[in-house]
């Protein structure tokens, strides 16, 4: 394990450069002491490592250096299989060259782990979009694609949800990131990071002008917080709702995470009939009466009084369209 952390402590220097001793902690998940005693030990084995203090300080490998110690262990060569992602490496544009390199490191790994890796791969499969769609259509991904990569920055004809829907932005491309088989391109905009739908892209352009990449950056992180401040504001208000014991059961594939989240916080003990009250949050009056129609008669919301009337005008509305009248007697 010690040794396996040496290499990795090593290798991440050598393709990073200067980092600390914070950084190096946070990437291999140990302490900082930890760090201190694996660069002492990197020291007495020969390796040209120095640090340097202060606030811009860290630890650096001498120009020059490289290692050849970049074996793969079993694990890691079974992994291999799983990083592929050839669906949306073919969506990038990219599906020939991830195929040439898994052909070519396969050939280069030996016959005992090369054995394990092709196992793994006829054995797990990895399907990104949801159930009941099969992905959108986004003919703009692979210019997006390129202008990330190129950091071009780019003019897009974009169909947004709200008036006027249809608008022309001049955008920065930082990164693209794939969120249940769909595509998101975030870029900069107006001084702002913002979050656009590929497949809402009408039209692109690639600009004949670079643009500054924010120092720093990190779209992974900059992602999860969207992720967290989107959840925080999309839910508007919170009803009060009786759950029979069937609709229990259905939540995992009725409701979303902070819904049942939500109702497993908040739920009171089951009555007679097992009927559970909680409180669940909801983005506007439609989509929560959408959502609890869905239910049929195995939710009954109590609060809020809007809510529940519309609900209940709904419900008269589907008696009188689907009401068989009754055949008097002869």
């Amino acid at each position: 394990m010690r040794a396996s952390r040496l290499v990795s402590l090593l290798l991440l220097l050598q393709t990073r450069g200067r980092l600390t001793a914070r950084q190096l902690a946070d990437e291999l998940e140990v302490s900082v002491r930890t760090i201190y005693r694996d660069v002492e030990s990197l020291h007495t084995a020969g390796v040209p490592l120095y640090g340097d203090a202060g606030h811009a300080g860290g630890y650096q490998l001498l120009d020059g250096y490289h290692t050849r110690l970049t074996g793969l262990t079993t694990e890691e060569a079974e992994s291999l299989f799983l990083t592929g992602l050839p669906g949306p490496a073919a969506e990038l544009g990219l599906g020939t060259a991830v195929a040439a390199t898994r052909l070519k490191l396969t050939a280069a790994l030996p016959p005992e782990l090369r054995d394990r890796a092709g196992r793994l791969r006829e054995r797990f499969h990895l399907d990104m979009p949801n159930w009941y769609t099969d992905g959108e259509e986004t003919p703009r991904l692979t210019g997006a694609a390129n202008a990330v990569w190129t950091q071009r920055r780019i003019r897009v004809h974009y169909r947004r949800w709200k008036e006027p829907t249809d608008v022309t932005r001049t955008l920065d491309p930082y990164g693209l990131v794939l969120k249940a088989g769909r595509w998101y391109l975030v870029a900069g905009a107006d001084g702002r990071v913002r979050t656009y739908r590929v497949s809402q892209i009408l039209e692109l352009t690639v600009l004949d002008e670079d643009f500054p990449r924010p120092d720093g950056f990190d779209l992974a992180a900059h992602w999860q917080s969207s992720l967290a401040d989107f959840e925080l504001r999309r839910h508007t208000g919170e009803a009060v709702v009786r759950f029979s014991p069937t609709a229990l059961l259905q939540l995992p594939d009725m409701l979303g995470t902070v819904a049942r989240r939500s109702i497993e916080r908040t739920a009171e003990a089951p009555d007679a009939q097992g009927w559970v009250q909680a409180v669940v949050p909801f983005e506007s009056l439609g989509h929560a009466l959408g959502e609890f129609l869905r239910f049929g008669g195995e939710v009954e919301v109590l609060g809020p009084p809007e809510l529940r009337e519309r609900l209940t005008r709904t419900a008269a509305e589907l008696a009188r369209i689907y009401c068989v009248p009754t055949l008097s007697a002869s």
